[in-house]
C-alpha cells in the first residue's frame, strides 16, 4: 500500500508523470505535474482528468466551435474517444490522468 500526497509531487518537465497503476487491459493511472499547456490532441480510447492541485483550463473543440472549462481541485474532465481537447494549467497544477496506455 501507498498513499501519494498530489501536493508533493513536482517533475522536472512539464507533463511528467508518476505511473501509480497498470491495468490489465492496458490502462493507466498517472499523476502529472505541469506548469504549461499541453497540445491539441485527440485519444484512442476514452480519458479521464482529474484536477487534484491547482487550476486549469480544459480547451475542448466540437464542430469547429472551441468551450472553455475552468476546473479546480476536485473537478473532473471525461472526454471521449475522439474527442479533441487540450489542457492549460494556470501556474503549476497536478491531475491524474486515466487513460488507455500509450495515449498521448
Amino acid at each position: 500500500m501507498k498513499k501519494i500526497s498530489p501536493q508533493d509531487f513536482t517533475g522536472t518537465r512539464a507533463w511528467e508523470a508518476m505511473n501509480i497503476e497498470r491495468f490489465t487491459g492496458a490502462t493507466t493511472v498517472r499523476l502529472h505535474w505541469t506548469n504549461e499547456s499541453y497540445q491539441w490532441h485527440v485519444n484512442d480510447g476514452p480519458e479521464v482528468f482529474v484536477v487534484l492541485d491547482g487550476k486549469v483550463e480544459m480547451h475542448a473543440r466540437e464542430n469547429g466551435k472551441v468551450a472553455i472549462h475552468p476546473m479546480t481541485a476536485g473537478d473532473v474532465f471525461h472526454a471521449q474517444e475522439g474527442d479533441e481537447h487540450v489542457a492549460h494549467p494556470i501556474g503549476s497544477a497536478r491531475v491524474l490522468v486515466i487513460e488507455r496506455e500509450g495515449s498521448i
